[in-house]
């Protein structure tokens, strides 16, 4: 359990956002949630309104994001933002947070397995010399909204960093996947493939409140693979 009681907000009424709720309880915190027909256009967001919480956490749409961002931002509240396909706008939010004076933490992906997995696949890189080709296959539930997953990018740009090599990344929809990432690299004499798959929700509720528990009191802006090793 938490030592420091939180009380935060979580925004969105999914699956994971039901998860993150569940979590936070089990942490001892307190925990509002509100769904997109309470929060349209981020008009819930209101200073008024936030001014209790320590930290938002979001996990809505790449639709939604942006403007739920901006608000509370503008209300100088602290984030935790585990929605994907918005990072298009990173550079203009990463400045938003630095005027602002909060903290703010994203991520392509809560997993702690997932943060370990980025590490695992950088090490991988140096096969890219010796000949060896590869590419990038994510599986997720036919409900997600952005493709290629946020993660599939991070790994993309994670090898293409490491090697100078950017892999091609195929997306498939199916069924309630939770998610799964394997990157495959091959030679004329062998193949390795790296698979991460995630069972449960879970694993990304608990990193996104343990980041939320972990930015409270914090000022900047935070990718989640910068935290995870402390959280």
């Amino acid at each position: 359990m938490s030592t420091n009681r939180l009380k935060l907000l979580v925004l969105g009424r999914g699956k994971t956002g039901a998860m993150v709720a569940d979590v936070a309880h089990e942490r001892g915190h307190q925990v509002r949630v509100i769904g997109a027909g309470e929060n349209p256009n981020a008009s819930w967001l209101i200073p008024d309104n936030l001014r209790s919480f320590d930290t938002v956490i979001d996990f809505t749409t790449p639709h939604a994001v942006v403007a739920n961002i901006e608000a509370c931002l503008h209300a100088h509240q602290n984030m935790v933002v585990g929605t994907t396909g918005w990072y298009g706008e990173i550079d203009r939010v990463r400045q938003a947070v630095e005027r602002a004076g909060t903290g703010f933490v994203f991520g392509t992906n809560f997993s702690y397995g997932v943060n370990l997995f980025f590490q695992i696949v950088q090490a991988a890189a140096p096969a890219f010399l010796h000949g060896y080709r590869g590419d990038i296959t994510e599986r997720h539930h036919v409900h997600k909204k952005d493709a290629p997953s946020g993660t599939a990018l991070a790994i993309q740009r994670a090898l293409e960093q490491a090697a100078g090599t950017r892999l091609d990344i195929t997306s498939e929809r199916e069924g309630d996947i939770t998610g799964t990432h394997t990157v495959e690299l091959t030679s004329a004499g062998d193949r390795i493939v790296l698979t991460h798959e995630a069972k449960s929700r879970r694993t990304f509720a608990e990193g996104a409140v343990l980041a939320a528990e972990w930015i409270a009191g914090r000022q900047g802006f935070f990718d989640f693979k910068d935290v995870f090793g402390h959280v």
